[in-house]
């Protein structure tokens, strides 16, 4: 019986988790759950000028300090020494809790997302070094090396792509 009660708790304290851990270092939210509380004070250490490899060539990242209850970023990836795309973000203060919100643009500044459609990360929880955003996770290594952890789908397939940043500012 005492056995039959522990498995039933391990059972409802598992099934009603926030998130689920599909890949190392990223979490998905569970639908409907509510994000850890937090506020950008939890991540103005990501202020500054990034720069990093990934997709086989050079990215980068400009993200500015806490101000107006947002941070924002533009990114730009760059292969064969040409953009192959942009991104707008912004990390937003939002009902007591962050929002990544990301808009992706070709080298022409054209949007891939319809004009009113953004790509949403809702903050699943903090911990000391890590913020974990819905399939994408920002980790500070040191004060001038950060990561960062995306979930992408190609091909009907997911994968974790991890972005390694160093400081150049």
């Amino acid at each position: 019986m005492l056995k039959r009660i522990v498995l039933f708790l391990s059972f409802l304290i598992l099934s009603t988790s926030v998130y689920a851990q599909k890949f190392a270092n990223t979490i998905s939210k569970e639908k409907d759950s509510a994000s850890q509380p937090a506020q950008l004070e939890n991540v103005k250490w990501l202020a500054g000028h990034w720069r990093g490899e990934a997709f086989g060539g050079i990215t980068e990242e400009i993200w500015s300090p806490p101000l107006g209850g947002s941070m924002m970023c533009v990114f730009r990836s760059i292969k064969d020494n040409k953009v192959s795309f942009y991104e707008l973000c912004t990390i937003v203060e939002e009902n007591n809790t962050l929002l990544l919100r990301i808009k992706h643009f070709q080298p022409d500044l054209k949007g891939w997302e319809d004009k009113d459609v953004t790509v949403d990360f809702p903050l699943v929880k903090v911990t000391d070094n890590r913020l974990y955003f819905d399939d994408f996770t920002i980790e500070k290594v040191s004060p001038n090396e950060i990561n960062m952890y995306v979930v992408i789908q190609n091909a009907g397939k997911e994968s974790e792509v991890k972005f390694n940043y160093k400081r150049i500012d």
